[in-house]
């Protein structure tokens, strides 16, 4: 099985309801097989303030080739002026979940 395939796409925000309506609209486009959200403190720079901020982090199971419509799907969705929008690789997973995965993110050829 490819590893490569597939990706995790990661992003936070500051609104669990919209991290609720980014992760419904990437499991029902079926960008992601899997969206995962949970409270996280995020500590950074803002234009050149110090910033701590109680967020969300999303992070979804994406194919890596969906990449580029999965970051468009959560900008259309995000409130902030900058999202952060990243992919780590997945290296190592089990054969029968990466299956279900690319199953649950089956589409016909030219949807979105």
């Amino acid at each position: 099985m490819d590893m490569s395939a597939f990706c995790i796409v990661q992003t936070t925000i500051d609104d669990e309801l919209r991290a609720e309506e980014i992760a419904d609209a990437l499991t029902e486009r079926k960008l992601a097989a899997c969206v995962q959200i949970a409270p996280v403190t995020s500590n950074y720079i803002w234009k050149g303030a110090p910033t701590m901020e109680k967020e969300f982090l999303i992070s979804a199971k994406a194919r890596q080739k969906d990449f580029s419509a999965l970051a468009a799907a959560i900008r259309e969705l995000h409130s902030y002026e900058l999202p952060e929008i990243i992919a780590l690789p997945i290296l190592i997973d089990d054969d029968a979940y990466l299956e279900w995965a690319l199953r649950a993110t089956e589409r016909e050829e030219g949807s979105r």
